[in-house]
């Protein structure tokens, strides 16, 4: 019944309390404190979990649904499973849970005022776990665990998302292994779970050498030839990936070595390191630790150049990497006039008579050291500066 908002003020002028009253019973009387508010001892109701706005769901109010389901007071629906068991249940809790649910409803002939529909494939626990999520989103732990596989496939088939999402935690969690992976992809793939899809498909890749000898893989190649191929080329991909990952790697490493060797080498033939720098400036032997970590390898390099007698390219090894390096300086260098390291301008003048292909190749080479310098740079400004 609807109650308008004038009855309450509709009030008797007799039961209203006038200022005058108010001000002349202060003086001899107090002001009453009002109750405490009510608290758990005092029947007050606990929330079991806050959502979002305003709304909380209460325990009791949990148990009320429960009871609805356990008891099927006022029951309109048998739902009914393979093993012929009945489930009481109510058509508005069923309908307004699941729009597949309630166009069964529809189709469903209504006899002595009860509606019939079937829940096929499952266990009647099973069923009866899920129809009782409908009710109250509850659970046992057993049941979950037990029938998980057969509540994913009917939170799919009946468009339950929340009970969806339970499920596929639960398989996330606590069920999933290399036995039973293969199996539970394809569930996955059926039931359009796409994060269980991916994880099932990076453990398969990750344990391929076991995981292909599970029974699951030999009755998936019988009966899903297509999904064996697609794991396969899936493999291929990701070693292919790998192995290309890892080349890059080792190549940055390469030109990571050559960019501290240019900055050694500048170091060596303008300031001097240890025993060894440019003529008319003494080097002392005592000086402290280098900071650049390819001095002291090139320091050794620089000395042989220095009184190798075949000191001509193709004619010494050691004395070919260092023309490399003074070629490779040339093209990084700046400094056109004050370069204080040996042959600098006599490579950038050679590079004027070098042949297109030639040109590229060391251009290339020259490109990719600046830009690992480059990279470092970026990164480590990015841990000083980012908080």
């Amino acid at each position: 019944m609807t109650v308008s908002r004038s009855r309450f003020l509709d009030v008797p002028d007799a039961s209203k309390p006038s200022l005058s009253s108010f001000s002349s019973s202060s003086s001899s009387s107090s002001v009453p404190k009002p109750p405490p508010l009510p608290s758990s001892a005092n029947g007050g109701c606990s929330s079991s979990k806050r959502l979002t706005g305003y709304s909380y769901v209460l325990d009791e109010t949990r148990l009320v649904w429960d009871k609805l389901f356990h008891e099927g007071y006022e029951a309109d629906v048998h739902v009914l499973t393979d093993d012929k068991s009945t489930i009481l249940s109510h058509s508005c809790v069923l309908g307004i849970s699941s729009a597949v649910i309630r166009n069964l409803l529809a189709q469903a002939k209504i006899r002595g005022g009860i509606r019939r529909i079937k829940i096929h494939g499952v266990p009647s626990e099973a069923a009866n776990a899920f129809v009782r999520f409908l009710y109250s989103s509850s659970y046992e732990p057993d049941d979950m665990k037990n029938y998980v596989l057969h509540l994913l496939v009917m939170s799919h088939s009946y468009s339950i998302p929340s009970l969806k999402k339970v499920c596929i935690n639960q398989v996330e969690q606590a069920l999933l292994n290399a036995e039973n992976v293969v199996d539970i992809l394809q569930l996955a793939r059926l039931c359009d779970a796409p994060r269980l899809t991916v994880l099932c498909t990076r453990m398969i890749m990750k344990d391929f050498k076991t995981i292909s000898l599970s029974e699951g893989w030999k009755v998936m190649r019988q009966t899903n030839p297509e999904l064996e191929q697609e794991l396969l080329e899936s493999l291929v991909e990701a070693d292919s990936k790998r192995q290309e990952k890892m080349k890059k790697m080792e190549e940055r490493k390469v030109y990571l070595r050559l960019n501290e060797a240019m900055e050694a080498l500048v170091h060596i033939c303008r300031d001097g390191c240890q025993t060894i720098g440019p003529s008319g400036k003494v080097v002392k032997d005592n000086q402290t630790a280098c900071k650049f970590p390819a001095c002291k390898g090139l320091e050794s390099l620089v000395r042989h150049f220095s009184s190798c007698k075949t000191r001509v390219p193709g004619g010494c090894t050691h004395c070919k990497r260092m023309w490399q390096l003074f070629e490779l300086h040339s093209l990084i260098c700046s400094e056109l006039e004050f370069c204080k390291v040996p042959l600098c301008r006599h490579f950038k003048a050679k590079i004027k008579n070098q042949s297109r292909k030639e040109e590229m190749k060391w251009n290339l080479l020259a490109s990719k050291v600046i830009a690992v310098k480059g990279t470092l740079s970026s990164i480590s400004a990015r841990r000083i500066f980012v908080p």
